[in-house]
């Protein structure tokens, strides 16, 4: 008995230990049995208690009469499927008749609290059926992103985790365009990095706009087929990608072989039609800081700017089916700064939100999308750099948190992936002038020291 509970004791002092310094351990070794054990104990309670039940059926109730049994007690969701992940628990319900999805995403809140889990949230699958991820712990707090298959889809990169510990994926052919907002210090430059390093292995040409004196995006240069770093060069570099667009397009027509006996499948709409040794490079352009672009102090200035907004008005609105993609970036993003500022948004789907100084910037990103993201979005803690929040046209939004990446880092991976950098005739003037490029460490030894 004394070595029993000497055992019994190293045991719960390892498990706080645990959960108190790497909460993924404690969840992965004794959280997820205990979890698992608690929802399936209490899971009839807690329905009932959060109002997730339905009566029985009338025959079921005309049968207890007739044969005086008791009353049959209300109905929970039936669970289909119990999954563990490594971050928290699925479950697969089937809702009873007269129930609804709304109805369990309502009582999120209250579900999080009966089970003593982190978070919960839920998603309709399908016509009475609805998933629940339930997470352990906070995996926004360090996060760790999961171990991911190889994706074969194009233009389509992890960048950050979401808060019930799912990937959350840049997927350009879905949402071409795309808004980011934070503050100083927010963690949007993070944000960016992880992007560039994801898309840098792939056929994509990235094309810079950084009036920072390029001090974000130049370290970079050698994964960008062009780069500008002040507003006179971005208009020239817009007007080129306008009418690289426009040549495009003339190719697209070219090759869409419109005739009766070519199925309507093989009709070439969009360069992701085009056979592939004919389909252009697709293009993405991040924009670091949109308001240097859209402020004037003379009437030059102006004439600069309003061209400069066109350009970026006309490519979100033209630019997807000749394969070009924006991400613009900003601290504040408003109606003052100035005609097409709105229009513009209009184009951006998707939507990111850091911490931001005012409710107006976040009221620009969800206000016509998602209300209720506004407020989660200016309730961000300053003390937790990188955690945003994504939204889409959907209504739907999440908190997400970006895996800190060092400029060193994206600069090696940048670096290893030069020999991808397209050459395209249209953007030649605009490309960033090199060096002699500096030995980069292998991957294996990066890894190490990072972990490190």
């Amino acid at each position: 008995m004394t070595w029993l509970l000497v055992a019994l004791v190293l045991v719960v002092a390892a498990a706080g230990l645990l959960r108190w310094r790497r909460p993924a351990w404690y969840w992965l070794t004794f959280g997820v049995t205990l979890a698992g054990l608690r929802v399936l104990v209490r899971y009839g309670s807690v329905m009932d208690a959060c109002g997730l039940t339905v009566p029985a059926p009338r025959w079921r109730l005309a049968l207890a009469r007739m044969t005086n049994r008791p009353v049959p007690r209300p109905r929970a969701p039936r669970i289909l499927r119990v999954r563990p992940t490594r971050t928290g628990l699925v479950l697969r319900l089937k809702l009873r008749p007269g129930q609804d999805a709304f109805d369990v995403a309502a009582a999120s809140d209250r579900l999080r609290h009966s089970f003593g889990m982190y978070g919960v949230t839920s998603r309709e699958l399908r016509s009475g059926v609805v998933e629940v991820r339930m997470t352990g712990y906070d995996v926004l707090r360090r996060v760790q992103m999961p171990p991911l298959a190889d994706d074969t889809r194009p233009m389509r990169v992890p960048v950050a985790l979401r808060e019930d510990g799912s990937v959350h994926y840049r997927d350009y052919r879905v949402v071409p365009h795309a808004l980011t907002l934070g503050a100083t210090e927010s963690g949007k430059s993070v944000y960016q990095r992880n992007l560039v390093a994801a898309l840098a292995p792939q056929r994509v040409a990235l094309v810079g706009i950084d009036c920072k004196q390029g001090v974000e995006l130049f370290p970079l240069a050698r994964r960008f087929s062009a780069l500008a770093d002040n507003p006179d060069t971005t208009a020239e570099l817009l007007d080129a990608l306008v009418s690289h667009m426009q040549d495009v397009y003339q190719l697209i027509r070219a090759e869409q072989q419109i005739t009766a006996d070519v199925p309507d499948a093989e009709i070439a709409a969009d360069i992701w039609d085009l056979p592939e040794d004919l389909r252009p490079v697709p293009i993405v352009v991040l924009v670091d800081e949109v308001a240097e672009l859209a402020l004037f102090a003379t009437k030059e200035d102006e004439k600069r700017r309003d061209r400069i907004i066109t350009a970026l008005a006309r490519l979100a609105q033209l630019g997807r089916a000749a394969g070009i993609y924006l991400e613009i970036c900003g601290q504040r993003f408003g109606s003052e700064l100035g005609k097409g500022i709105t229009m513009l948004r209009a184009q951006l789907t998707g939507r990111t939100a850091h911490r931001v100084n005012d409710e107006s910037s976040a009221n620009m990103a969800f206000g016509d999308i998602a209300p209720d993201a506004v407020l989660a979005a200016i309730q961000i803690p300053t003390d937790t750099p990188g955690v945003a929040v994504t939204g889409d046209s959907a209504g739907g939004w999440a908190r997400i948190r970006a895996p800190h990446t060092s400029l060193r880092h994206a600069v090696n991976v940048c670096n290893r992936h030069a020999d991808l950098t397209p050459d395209l005739p249209a953007l030649a003037p605009f490309r960033p002038a090199l060096g002699t490029l500096a030995p980069v460490p292998a991957p294996a030894v990066e890894s190490a020291s990072a972990a490190a």
